[in-house]
């Protein structure tokens, strides 16, 4: 089974392919012209900048003790890992965080000669120590470094800080350290990189394009579904259709073609039809003539002779038959569509269907609602529905009982005339309903027929503005379902028996 995707999915999929594709061209550029790392770096160093300067800050104004809490406060609020380090690279504050080698190797030197000489410095600070003349006061060094690792996998950003120390002797030396920032992804909590406005620019981008194609793609496939819907009527013989070819492009030409090749096929068929009509109207006067002068025949010929004058009788009975259905044939094929159409109690018409043509060996079961109604012409429900129910009788009255029922759907009412037989080959199914069309089983001496009785059913019943459907049952049986508008809210016409 093949899939099938609409004309607008179709779109929509090669408009996402068109965006990935000129995202990924793009990401390219930059990776390989523009340095999107560096930048990327240069953004996040940024970033992390000022919340280094609000923790040193902190650190000024807390003891040595509180120094933990100030780090794990801002790491539940970005959910990444800070750690301070000493210029040994010995844990100060903040939980253990183990350096890679490649990190340590990449940063520069602490203090102003690559480290100061003598023992580390006291990171035991005072919260007053910035206020007294007696020490230095604690701040920020070079910009922060930020840079990726593979082992671990993750993305570091570093701050140098300079913090302060008590007098040692007549000079005070300045203390160095590091703050380490942790983060296993990229956004760092929204720390190092904050996505959401990418997001939201990205966003606003695929909208305004989608609104600036969806007129134009709209369009198209509003012309394209109106044309399909066209040419499948067409192609179930309704002929009244109109496309929009108003358009200046190729679809406004297809739909004026589609428009001219419906009044030609509409033309062509009435013409066909209406030819149909004269011819079977104008043998029907020969062919009564034949008849009387048969039996008159009848009377003057020898007893021996009488056997082939019968045969002729019977071929001039299956002439006239045939004549006869041909100018029902047309007569219901010339019924304008659109023509105002009445409420038919269904009832009263099935009823009367029954009594002169249910003549089944099994018998006919009928199974309508009370009251009824549709609107259709009169004379060409009967003569749909009668034909049905000849067809079910002459091809499976033996194998039980003839079933006529209705279901109301909505505003459509569907008549169902089923029987028992074996049904029809499914091949045969798609062209029942086709002037002279029979299926093989039905080729026989006893019943065979001329093969317009349910291509008067179709006709008659698209002239109601109904359609058709045929389809074989389960085990065996054959049903064809009428589907016309209810009329059951509308009063009958006076005229309508």
């Amino acid at each position: 089974m093949s899939w099938r995707f609409p004309l607008y999915a179709r779109f929509l999929f090669w408009f996402a392919l068109n965006l990935l594709l000129l995202a990924a061209i793009i990401g390219v550029l930059l990776r390989t012209e523009f340095r999107v790392e560096s930048i990327l770096s240069s953004l996040a160093a940024d970033r992390v900048q000022p919340v280094a300067d609000v923790i040193l800050a902190e650190f000024r104004t807390r003891p040595r003790g509180e120094w933990n809490a100030v780090l794990e406060w801002f790491e539940e609020a970005y959910g990444i890992r800070f750690s301070l380090l000493d210029e040994r690279n010995q844990l100060v504050a903040g939980a253990p965080l183990k350096v890679p080698e490649s990190v340590l190797r990449r940063l520069p030197g602490p203090g102003p000669r690559g480290g100061p000489e003598g023992p580390p410095p006291d990171f035991g600070l005072g919260g007053d120590l910035g206020r007294r003349g007696g020490g230095r006061r604690l701040g920020a060094g070079p910009p922060a470094i930020f840079f990726r690792t593979q082992d671990p996998s993750g993305y570091w950003a570093v701050v140098r800080a300079t913090l302060e120390t008590p007098e040692r002797g007549e000079r005070g030396r300045p203390a160095f350290g590091r703050l380490f920032v942790f983060s296993e992804s990229l956004s760092g909590g929204g720390l190092f990189i904050d996505f959401t406005p990418w997001w939201w620019a990205g966003g606003a981008v695929v909208l305004v394009s989608a609104l600036w194609w969806l007129p134009f793609v709209g369009s198209i496939t509003r012309s394209v579904r109106q044309m399909t819907l066209a040419t499948e009527r067409i192609a179930e013989g309704r002929f009244d259709v109109h496309v929009d070819d108003r358009r200046t492009d190729e679809l406004g030409r297809l739909g004026g073609a589609v428009n001219r090749m419906a009044q030609r096929l509409s033309n062509l068929v009435t013409g066909q039809k209406r030819f149909l009509g004269d011819a079977a109207h104008e043998l029907c006067s020969p062919l009564a003539r034949m008849e009387m002068g048969l039996g008159i025949l009848e009377n003057r010929v020898p007893g021996t002779e009488r056997e082939r004058l019968d045969d002729v009788r019977e071929e001039v009975r299956h002439m006239s038959k045939l004549v006869n259905e041909l100018l029902q044939f047309s007569k219901a094929g010339l019924k304008p569509v659109g023509s105002p159409l009445q409420p038919v109690d269904l009832n009263l018409v099935v009823q009367r269907i029954v009594d002169r043509e249910g003549s089944a060996p099994q018998g006919c079961i009928v199974d309508l609602p009370p009251c009824t109604r549709v609107e259709a012409d009169p004379d060409l429900l009967e003569k749909a529905i009668c034909n049905l129910v000849r067809n079910a009788v002459r091809y499976a009255g033996t194998a039980g009982p003839i079933q006529i029922a209705a279901i109301a759907e909505g505003p459509s009412v569907l008549v169902q005339v089923s029987d028992s037989g074996s049904g029809v080959p499914p091949g045969d199914l798609p062209r029942l309903g086709e002037p002279f069309f029979r299926p093989d089983t039905a080729r026989s001496a006893e019943t065979g027929g001329t093969g317009l009785g349910l291509a008067i059913v179709r006709t008659a019943i698209t002239a109601c503005g109904g359609s058709v459907a045929f389809e074989n049952l389960r085990p065996r049986g054959f049903r064809a379902t009428l589907t016309l508008r209810s009329a059951s809210n509308r009063e009958l016409s006076p005229n309508v028996p």
